[in-house]
């Protein structure tokens, strides 16, 4: 049903089979999810993200949403194909007339979506891609008759554009740019709005470069009375080139054409939004016009651009599926969230400073300047913002204004990475001022304040007061009266401090090193004393004084979130240790991972919030939550236990024992899982089919350093894999600090690790003194016997 190929592409045999399956190209001006059977989720920046498409009633401005549901007038990109002779149709890629097809192939490589086709005994080819510059789709179509006799044919491409407007909404033929056009008032009630609106983009073209026989503009009189699956604009032998006025706008072509036997005829299109005329011809001639072919130019510009976005290590194992998806499929989405910030101009702060973390892998200075960015928005108290403000236009909107008290935490998490993957401690010394104050102050001050503000922010008790939410954003009522407190953010809290602590005895900062490691340890005790119940950690305690998360709470017994991150800040001793593993297997484990609480709320819980509302196994009421699961993996394999973490990283992906029940095409990893494994198992493994995630950052980082086990440091590259047991061997390809290592690692019957850099033993586990520009051969043997592949 579903294949890797060659450099990475990505192939699904079925149209029916998985339904939901989608891929997504992105470019700094746009974004579009794909799905297999034609329906489309596509937005832009002007400079806050808009729509060129919508569905047929008016939409709320919102987010990109998980399950997305697609239905019969959903946007898409459908291609219609009408025998004359016949009168049979058949549209591509599927939808809407979902006419049995000879053989179907959807693939995904990095800089394009396609479609293969045989139906009616033609051969059908569509690709689409992005211009490299703009907010463009460039979509080719290639129709092949390969029979022995010639056919006569209708190709119609019907671009839906939906109800834009109350206002004003049309749609025309343009014959002077060969583009159908439609027109739309963005609408609006207040003076100023209208001077704000000026410049938005609310038209949106289909440009044909081959000018069609007829088209078609009003998408209801297309429709008729045959509907999508059957519309009465194909009954007739020639479209009626009809305006839309103040009526639902659709993009319609047709081109009659006559195919002899084995020839094949292409079409290319671009679909747009404009603002004018005058940006509509300049369109037209970008792409059409001219000597050169500036459609495939800047398809060509397309593809080099998302090829070029290359990772640190390139991995050579003996689970092939993992390597594709690690090498061409990981570092792809996540490049995507540190390029564009999921195409938002004020990401949530910890999102952004997350996603950004992965950028150290890929491209630091990036990540660098992402720091910059948000301590430059931090207020001289030390306290971050909601969000990051990305253009100067921009303001906080939809949860960026409820106040989450998590923020500060991820300013040491994200640094260290950076550090550790560039050892450029000069940026703690560099001076930035706040948003509310121009003192100059250097970066390890602001990180200083930071940590500082994270140990005010606690209660009488010496709990971290978690206010309308921390890192999970819906539990918005256990601290809204200003009392209720948070397990996990007073142990996330222990970890920033024990990290800034790291990264201040780095850095020639011993005093403050032993200070911070002091508070993490006093944290580390008030959570053992105040939230260990029934062998593992509870969640929190609310504004009324409840601890829950507990075996006394008829639902919500227990949460993922502490039990990781008391391994990570070390609140969880050996005995802990235990208790909250075997926990963790008990209630939350399922075969898609564990589960981010159990049981799933069924009903409100009025001191917890609005996460319970939320229906059961979905999002953060008990999915699995794989931003939350990879802060499992990433303690896991902090405490060394190598097979669980690899267990789970596998679990992460689909694979042929369950692609049918996740839905998911493994080029991307979804925010969630369905979980509720226990009381909605028939719904459980189904993919949210969200790509926006803070778990990529995350899981490139633990292949990297974790299993790797290749992590920097100031003196150099450390090294110590924790391959799963039945790996003997693995090759991967690590560029470090401008350096390319070509690591070789394999199990020998020795009592301990040997490192040999260019066939020279090393002593210790780090590899020092490497030079940028050089290539280095590493070769590791590890102790144990030889397993199997």
């Amino acid at each position: 049903m579903i294949e890797f190929t060659g450099n990475g592409r990505c192939v699904l045999h079925s149209p029916t089979a998985m339904p939901q399956a989608s891929g997504f190209l992105w470019n700094p001006q746009m974004l579009i999810q794909m799905n297999c059977r034609g329906y489309a989720v596509a937005q832009f920046m002007q400079p806050e993200p808009a729509k060129y498409t919508s569905g047929p009633m008016l939409e709320a401005k919102t987010f990109m949403q998980p399950e997305q549901p697609y239905y019969a007038h959903n946007p898409g990109r459908f291609f219609y194909v009408k025998d004359e002779h016949s009168g049979t149709v058949f549209s591509a890629p599927y939808e809407p007339v979902r006419a049995p097809v000879e053989q179907y192939r959807f693939f995904h490589e990095a800089h394009r979506i396609g479609w293969k086709i045989q139906a009616d005994g033609l051969e059908l080819e569509l690709e689409l891609t992005l211009a490299n510059d703009r907010a463009a789709e460039l979509w080719t179509i290639t129709l092949t008759n390969p029979a022995d006799s010639p056919r006569s044919l209708s190709l119609y491409p019907y671009f839906p554009v939906g109800y834009r407007s109350w206002m004003n909404q049309s749609g025309y033929f343009d014959p002077e740019h060969q583009a159908m056009i439609c027109k739309a008032v963005t609408p609006y009630q207040k003076v100023q709005d209208y001077f704000a609106n000026r410049h938005l983009k609310d038209w949106t073209c289909l440009l044909a470069e081959t000018s069609p026989q007829a088209w078609e503009a009003r998408q209801q009189h297309f429709e008729g009375e045959g509907g999508l699956h059957g519309p009465g604009g194909l009954q007739q032998q020639q479209l009626d080139k009809g305006e839309a006025l103040y009526e639902l706008p659709a993009a319609i072509l047709q081109y009659r054409l006559k195919l002899a036997a084995g020839q094949s005829q292409r079409f290319r299109f671009v679909f747009a939004p404009v603002r004018d005329d005058q940006e509509l011809a300049g369109l037209r001639k970008h792409f059409f016009g001219g000597q050169e072919d500036g459609f495939r130019r800047s398809a060509d510009a397309y593809r080099v651009a998302m090829q070029q976005q290359q990772g640190c290590i390139r991995l050579n194992g003996p689970q092939p599926d993992f390597d594709q998806f690690v090498n061409h499929w990981l570092g792809r989405q996540l490049y995507y969230h540190g390029d564009v910030n999921r195409l938002t101009t004020d990401p949530q702060t910890r999102n952004y400073l997350q996603d950004n973390m992965g950028m150290a892998y890929l491209q630091p200075l990036r990540c660098r300047e992402a720091l910059i960015t948000a301590l430059s928005q931090q207020k001289r108290s030390g306290e971050m913002p909601d969000g990051i403000l990305l253009h100067p236009e921009a303001e906080l909107k939809y949860i960026n204004q409820v106040p989450h008290a998590d923020h500060c935490v991820w300013l040491p998490i994200c640094l260290q990475a950076y550090l550790d993957e560039t050892d450029d401690y000069a940026l703690l010394d560099q001076k930035l001022s706040f948003a509310d104050s121009e003192e100059p102050m250097s970066v390890a001050n602001h990180l200083q304040l930071a940590m500082e503000w994270l140990l005010k922010a606690r209660d009488h008790r010496g709990l971290s007061l978690i206010h309308q939410g921390d890192w999970c954003d819906p539990m918005n009522m256990v601290g809204y009266q200003g009392k209720g407190v948070s397990a996990w953010l007073t142990l996330a809290s222990a970890y920033a401090f024990r990290l800034w602590a790291d990264i201040c005895l780095a850095s020639d900062r011993a005093e403050q090193a032993r200070h911070w490691q002091n508070q993490a340890t006093e944290l580390n005790k008030a959570a053992n004393q105040w939230f260990w119940a029934d062998n593992w950690y509870a969640r929190g305690i609310t504004d009324q004084g409840r601890l829950f998360g507990t075996a006394q709470d008829r639902e919500g017994q227990i949460y993922l979130n502490p039990q990781s991150w008391a391994m990570l800040s070390g609140a969880a001793d050996s005995s802990r240790l235990q208790s909250v593993q075997a926990a963790i297997e008990e209630k939350l484990m399922t075969p898609f991972g564990p589960m981010m609480l159990a049981p799933a709320y069924t009903a409100m819980v009025e001191d917890v919030g609005r996460l319970t509302q939320k229906f059961p196994g979905t999002a953060e009421n008990g999915s699995v939550y794989n931003h939350a699961v990879m802060f499992y993996i990433h303690a896991l394999y902090q405490q060394g236990l190598a097979e669980q973490a690899f267990e789970l990283l596998k679990k992460m992906l689909p694979s042929e024992t369950d692609w049918q029940q996740r839905g998911q095409f493994p080029v991307f990893i979804p925010n969630y899982y369905r979980g509720a494994w226990h009381q909605y198992p028939q719904r459980a493994g189904r993919s949210s089919q969200l790509f926006n995630t803070g778990t990529v950052s995350w899981y490139y980082r633990c292949v990297t350093e974790g299993l790797l086990g290749l992590r920097g440091c100031r003196q150099g590259l450390r090294v110590n894999p924790q391959l799963p047991a039945h790996w003997s061997q693995v090759r991967a390809i690590r560029h470090f600090r401008g350096a390319r290592i070509n690591v070789e690692i394999q199990r020998q019957a020795t009592e301990k690790q040997q490192l040999y850099l260019d066939g020279v033993h090393v002593s210790g586990d780090c590899i020092c003194g490497l030079q940028s520009g050089t290539e280095y051969q590493l070769k590791v043997i590890l102790p144990g016997a030889t397993g199997h592949d």
